[in-house]
């Protein structure tokens, strides 16, 4: 694949968690939250996105989304449990996303608040009609996406390289 082409990130914030006297990283989803990650997988499958990579991070609440989700598209992308996503910052998450092969095209990064809005927040320097104004009104709720895309290598994905091109949250 040529590094000209462009390419898609989602940003997946995992979907409604429960509270249980565990430790927060073996939080498991509410029964909102597996609803609306069957929804988000619907929704990610009507956007037509061929992935070729899922990162998810390794806590419990993120890998349930992602298995409900997953079950929703075309075809199963490459899924990789990254620990460093886990309470990640946004500079942290970019880190992980240059480490990504210029071979994949479209990449799904499911990932936790308050990293990932933080990354939705300085990774579009545009936006396609109105998704900048739905993302600012609703933030980025539990299972909320959000698409972008940008031409370059992975290793050039940085603060305002993108264009927001759709955001969607069970809300909508």
């Amino acid at each position: 694949m040529s590094v000209a082409e462009p390419r898609r990130i989602v940003l997946f914030r995992h979907a409604k968690a429960d509270w249980p006297d565990v430790p927060d990283h073996e939080r498991p989803l509410a029964e909102r939250g597996r609803k609306d990650a069957a929804v988000a997988g619907r929704k990610l499958a009507d956007s037509g996105i061929p992935f070729d990579l899922a990162l998810c991070s390794t806590a419990v609440r993120t890998r349930e989304t992602w298995k409900l989700a997953v079950h929703e598209l075309p075809h199963r992308p490459k899924t990789v449990y990254e620990e460093r996503l886990y309470e990640a910052s946004p500079g942290q998450l970019i880190a992980v996303l240059n480490e990504t092969p210029d071979d994949v095209r479209n990449a799904l990064l499911i990932g936790h608040n308050p990293g990932v809005q933080g990354l939705a927040d300085i990774l579009a320097d545009r936006s396609e009609d109105d998704a900048q104004e739905r993302l600012s009104r609703h933030e980025f709720p539990a299972a909320a996406f959000a698409v972008f895309s940008f031409t370059g290598s992975w290793k050039s994905l940085e603060p305002g390289a993108a264009t927001l091109v759709e955001h969607w949250d069970p809300s909508e």
